[in-house]
């Protein structure tokens, strides 16, 4: 991944998948990927739609599955300083803090 191309944003919003293409050689990487990408929604939610998108395809994974699967990688390499630092602290109430205070 050192070597890829950044992508700045994380799914081609106009672009159709197609289930005519011929199916990818290792649909289990496709879906271990996919599953752990599901993971980084929790603290990333700007990957939220893409990866719901690239999931609801684990069941038979095509080229343009495969494509847009590297794009959300893509992404996230060029934005792995952005998301929710969650913290543990034994207060349970629940506080916003923002950049002005």
């Amino acid at each position: 991944m050192s070597n890829c191309k950044l992508a700045a944003t994380p799914i081609d919003a106009k672009g159709k998948l197609s289930t005519d293409e011929p199916k990818i050689d290792d649909a289990k990487k496709y879906r271990s990927q996919a599953s752990a990408l599901q993971y980084l929604t929790v603290t990333r939610s700007d990957l939220a739609f893409a990866v719901q998108q690239a999931c609801l395809h684990m069941h038979d994974p095509r080229a343009p599955h495969q494509a847009m699967l590297k794009l959300i990688l893509w992404y996230v390499w060029g934005t792995s300083d952005m998301g929710l630092c969650l913290c543990a602290s034994a207060n349970l109430d629940v506080m916003a803090y923002s950049d002005a205070d």
